[in-house]
């Protein structure tokens, strides 16, 4: 899983000691960037080590409010690690160890942001659509191009297929076409996208929004949005009734009713923004 064409399939071997995906917090935005760009930041063990290992740090850090994944060089993420993949068996294959990261970003309670300056391919498009949020640089493009290769887009079809309808999955999926950002956004894959010139400004708009809300609010509401819900209507409603009250009686509810009556920010809204 990997892009494909002149150049696409070369590895290079990066030594262990040489960090591949960074970690940064500023303003209660983390920071996570792939940074192993002469491997088109391709799924390497070592980078899916780094990625779950930052991942979780920013998550349990009670200073990030955002997480934005980010990336170096002109490739967002170009899928698995083919040379690794090579030759390895089944149960050692690489892609084993990727629904765990998927799932990460995918339940994380604080919101996940992707950005985008560059193409994603297979499973680069897996981790785009398990963030929250996903806005690329109008120039990137996407492609599922496991078919062409002869492997099946089996593992990212968890995340990606909860974003697009069942006739652009069909095309896509069996196609293998490499599709550009303005149709990623039309289809559900991006939220938004932009000039490159305009990229950093967006990502920005987006983090101060998601910064406003309230971290346990955030948490629940994400939970509430992946979760199925009861086939009958007043089991539902029962539900969902349990899960506002407690929040409206909870410390985050009385904190912010407090802070609309008062017209200030609400105590978890970073200084920045305040």
């Amino acid at each position: 899983m990997l892009l494909t064409g002149p150049g696409w399939l070369t590895a290079v071997n990066v030594p262990v000691m040489d960090e591949l995906v960074h970690l940064a917090v500023a303003d209660g935005i983390a920071t996570i960037t792939l940074d192993s760009p002469n491997n088109r930041n391709a799924l390497s063990a070592q980078l899916r080590r780094e990625l779950r290992d930052h991942l979780n740090a920013a998550i349990a850090d009670d200073a990030v409010r955002v997480i934005v994944l980010a990336h170096t060089g002109t490739v967002f993420c170009a899928g698995m690690d083919l040379k690794e993949s090579r030759s390895a068996d089944a149960e050692k294959q690489g892609v084993n160890e990727f629904p765990a990261i998927l799932e990460q970003i995918w339940t994380s309670p604080k919101p996940v942001v992707a950005k985008l300056a560059g193409p994603a391919r297979a499973g680069g498009v897996g981790i785009v659509a398990a963030c929250d949020i996903a806005v690329a640089a109008d120039t990137a493009t996407f492609a599922f191009s496991e078919v062409r290769i002869g492997v099946v887009p089996a593992v990212i079809s968890v995340t990606v297929l909860p974003r697009l309808n069942s006739r652009q999955a069909h095309e896509l999926f069996l196609t293998g076409e490499t599709f550009d950002a303005r149709r990623a956004a039309e289809i559900g894959l991006l939220n938004s996208a932009v000039s490159a010139d305009e990229l950093d400004a967006e990502v920005k708009r987006y983090a101060d929004m998601l910064a406003l809300g309230a971290p346990n609010a955030l948490a629940a509401t994400k939970q509430m949005l992946t979760s199925q819900r009861p086939p009958n209507m007043g089991e539902a409603f029962a539900q969902m009734l349990e899960l506002s009250a407690k929040h409206f009686a909870g410390e985050e509810g009385q904190e912010g009713m407090r802070a609309f009556a008062e017209k200030r920010k609400p105590a978890w809204v970073p200084d920045v923004l305040k």
